[in-house]
């Protein structure tokens, strides 16, 4: 056993791990991260990302590695019964808000190696492939990870902390006893992934469709290049290991496409699962990912959940491990994520119930109510409104945008135009409108000296952004200054100076 302590020890190489792995790597602490797998699973699973995980990737200076493999996600049109266009799902206007297209595709294999090549070239990650933990135990002094590689040789790890991140039937979440939550919702459908040829392409739909069909519910995905994705509902006593061949699919699909315009990918027939864990801690193990919660497909937040997930508890963990931040920073995690995925998940299957919904009369009530709630003209809605805030934890209830993303505006800088992160970097951050109270720069000067604060004045000749997205968002919230976590995530908002001063002194329960 070697005598080497680890800050983070990370079980899972899929993209929360590499995600978790990548920005602990990033912040300086010594990780290692384990993978029963030696390879990026060729097939795509994840088909959908938004522009905050783009964020998360610009913090670890993929973006430019991982957008040649996205594109705009389309819309998504509803139809009902009788065919009708009955609800559609769109994405916000520019100027967007995050300085990314807020929803987008995306091919998952390529993606996931430059995730993994990323972590590989960070010199204080070590990267183990091949192994498998046999046993997790842990003291008050960190955990330990017993390993077996691909020819039965075992090994010992040691960290202070441990991230399980391996998956929906996580050892790491059995070994310490934590359990799931089951949610309501428990549906058989099958997965099909088909690159389509030019002659196939002619005759599907150019917008993702939703079929809420009580005979057959089923999803079209218009995935990046010629990827197509079917989601469709398996009935009543059909076989779904047949369905997943070749013989069971392409039935299915002949409402679209014959085998001469499409190659089948990947076809997987799942259970379709709405569970959360019910706690997300156990001592020094963490949960995240699908070992933390599952969430039907329905607006494609799986991949999304697991990579909030790791972004969440990278920084709050490299706060404790440096010392900045009390060890008490850590239980927020479990209470900020598992109410952020309880709500959203209830969300998702209220859509994924819309969409399946089996009764033909009640089918027909549905399709009745949405369209007088539009006075019969469909108005196109963000998905980004589905998106809850967080609730609860490391923030101040109550106080205008708490609990919700902080926008990143494009920065200008001379006769170029940069993303705000890449110039400002991450970390603590409090932004001043422009015009605001002189004294708010003063009062942050009590601020813990541990949060290392960068305070940004905005309208600066050094804070000129491009287009309005930050004046605009301070004046729909109706306040001087805004506390911005290092996950973008804000704190607080402050409309003085009083309330400016109480909200540091709110950190204090937090930072020293």
């Amino acid at each position: 056993m070697s005598n080497e302590m680890f800050d983070v020890a990370i079980v899972g190489f899929g993209p929360t791990g590499a995600v978790a792995a990548g920005l602990l790597g990033g912040r300086g602490l010594k990780v290692w991260v384990c993978d029963k797998s030696e390879d990026v699973y060729d097939k795509p699973r994840a088909i959908a990302l938004d522009h905050e995980i783009m964020r998360v990737f610009q913090e670890l200076s993929l973006v430019e590695k991982i957008e040649p493999f996205t594109e705009p996600f389309t819309n998504s049109e509803f139809f009902g019964v009788d065919g009708q266009l009955i609800k559609c799902m769109s994405t916000v206007a520019e100027p967007f808000p995050l300085a990314y297209t807020p929803s987008l595709v995306f091919s998952q294999p390529p993606v996931e190696a430059a995730l993994r090549a990323h972590v590989r070239s960070l010199p204080n990650v070590t990267v183990s492939l091949g192994h498998t933990v046999t046993a997790v135990t842990q003291d008050s002094e960190g955990a330990t990870l017993t390993l077996m590689d691909a020819q039965g040789h075992s090994s010992q790890v040691q960290a202070r902390y441990v991230i399980g991140c391996d998956g929906a039937s996580s050892f790491v979440r059995g070994q310490v006893g934590l359990t799931l939550e089951d949610l309501g919702f428990d549906e058989p459908w099958l997965v099909v992934d088909v690159l389509v040829n030019e002659q196939g392409l002619k005759k599907l739909p150019q917008t993702s469709v939703q079929y809420c069909e009580p005979e057959r519910p089923c999803t079209l995905v218009i995935g990046p290049k010629n990827h197509r994705r079917w989601e469709i509902s398996i009935n009543p006593g059909e076989d779904p290991q047949h369905l997943a061949t070749p013989e069971g699919t392409w039935p299915l699909l002949a409402r679209w496409l014959t085998p001469a315009d499409a190659t089948l990918w990947r076809q997987a027939s799942y259970r379709f699962h709405a569970l959360v864990a019910q706690d997300w801690r156990q001592g020094r193990v963490f949960l995240a990912g699908d070992a933390a919660h599952q969430q039907p497909p329905f607006l494609g937040q799986g991949m999304c959940q697991g990579v909030r997930d790791a972004a969440n508890l990278s920084w709050k963990l490299a706060e404790v491990l440096s010392g900045r931040a009390h060890a008490s920073l850590l239980d927020t995690y479990g209470e900020e994520r598992k109410a952020h995925v309880t709500e959203l998940t209830r969300r998702i299957k209220g859509i994924g119930q819309l969409v399946g919904q089996r009764d033909v009369a009640k089918a027909r009530e549905r399709d009745a109510q949405l369209l007088a709630e539009c006075g019969g003209v469909v108005q196109p809605m963000p998905r980004q409104n589905v998106q809850p805030a967080l609730a609860q934890g490391c923030l101040v209830p109550g106080t205008a945008a708490a609990g919700t993303l902080f926008p990143q505006a494009w920065w200008q800088q001379g006769a170029h135009k940069q993303r705000m992160d890449t110039v400002l970097g991450t970390g603590w951050r409090v932004f001043v409108a422009a015009g605001a109270d002189a004294g708010l720069e003063a009062a942050l000067a009590a601020a813990p000296a541990s949060l290392q604060l960068k305070v940004v004045r905005l309208g600066t000749p050094d804070a000129a952004e491009c287009d309005g997205v930050l004046a605009a968002w301070f004046q729909a919230n109706g306040c001087q200054a805004a506390w911005v976590r290092p996950d973008h995530y804000v704190f607080a908002t402050a409309h003085n100076v009083a309330e400016l001063t109480a909200q540091q002194q709110t950190l204090r329960a937090y930072f020293s």
